[in-house]
C-alpha cells in the first residue's frame, strides 16, 4: 500500500483536480508525482527507480498504470525505461519541464472550461430573450386584436369652418361617434376638452374611436 508520504504528495496533487470539471486520469497524476520527488531531490538524478511490482504496491495501483506513467515521463525525456532491467531517472531539468507543461495544460484546460460555460450561459441568455420577445409580441397582438378602439388625431385647417365654433355647436360627437380626449394647441396640450371649447386654426384633435371614423371627423373640420 502507499505510505504516508507518497499519500500527502497524491492528495497535493489531486486538491486542484477536485475543482477541475474533468479530473486527470490515476496514471497521469502518478507520472507527476514522480516528478515532484524528482525536482525535489527524493529521487535524484541517475538513480535506478523501484520496478513496477514495487511501485504498482507503493501507489496502490496496477503494474499496468504504472507502466503508462512512466511512459508519459519517457516521452518527455525525464526517464529512461530499459527492457527488462527497470527505469532510470534522466534528467532533473525535465522533470521541471514537465511539472510545468503540465500545469499550463491544467490552465488551458481550465481556461477551455470556463469557455464552455460562458458559451452554454450566453446560449441560454439567447433563448430566454428570444421567449421573452415572442412573449411580449403574441401580447400585444392579442391587445391589438381585441381592442376595437385606436388613437388617432385630426387637425383643423387654417381654411376650416369649424373654426371659431364649439364641439357643441358642430354637433361633434353626434355626427362622428369620435371622442375627442385631447387637443394640441399651440405646443400645448388641453386635456379632456368640454364641449364648450372654442376650435382655433391649427388646432390638432385627438380623438378615440373606431378606426372608420376619420373621414367622418376630417369631413367636418374641413
Amino acid at each position: 500500500m502507499m505510505d504516508n508520504a507518497r499519500m500527502v504528495a497524491m492528495e497535493q496533487i489531486e486538491k486542484p483536480a477536485r475543482k477541475k470539471r474533468e479530473s486527470i486520469a490515476i496514471y497521469a497524476k502518478i507520472a507527476l508525482d514522480i516528478a515532484h520527488r524528482i525536482v525535489n531531490g527524493e529521487i535524484p538524478e541517475g538513480k535506478k527507480l523501484s520496478g513496477r511490482s514495487l511501485m504498482s504496491s507503493e501507489y496502490g495501483v496496477s503494474p499496468e498504470t504504472i507502466r503508462r506513467a512512466f511512459s508519459l515521463l519517457e516521452e518527455m525525456q525525464v526517464v529512461e525505461v530499459f527492457q527488462n532491467s527497470g527505469v532510470r531517472v534522466r534528467s532533473t531539468e525535465n522533470a521541471h519541464k514537465y511539472i510545468a507543461n503540465h500545469d499550463n495544460r491544467e490552465h488551458t484546460g481550465t481556461l477551455l472550461a470556463r469557455m464552455r460555460e460562458l458559451i452554454e450561459s450566453h446560449e441560454k441568455i439567447e433563448r430566454e430573450l428570444f421567449e421573452i420577445t415572442r412573449t411580449l409580441i403574441d401580447s400585444t397582438e392579442r391587445f391589438t386584436a381585441s381592442n376595437p378602439f385606436f388613437t388617432f388625431e385630426c387637425a383643423v385647417r387654417e381654411d376650416s369652418g369649424a373654426i371659431g365654433k364649439t364641439l357643441k355647436e358642430l354637433d361633434f360627437w353626434q355626427r362622428t361617434h369620435a371622442t375627442v380626449i385631447a387637443v394640441r394647441r399651440n405646443g400645448s396640450i388641453i386635456l379632456s376638452p368640454g364641449p364648450d371649447m372654442y376650435l382655433e386654426p391649427s388646432d390638432s384633435l385627438v380623438l378615440v374611436g373606431d378606426q372608420h371614423l376619420r373621414p367622418l371627423v376630417e369631413e367636418l373640420l374641413s
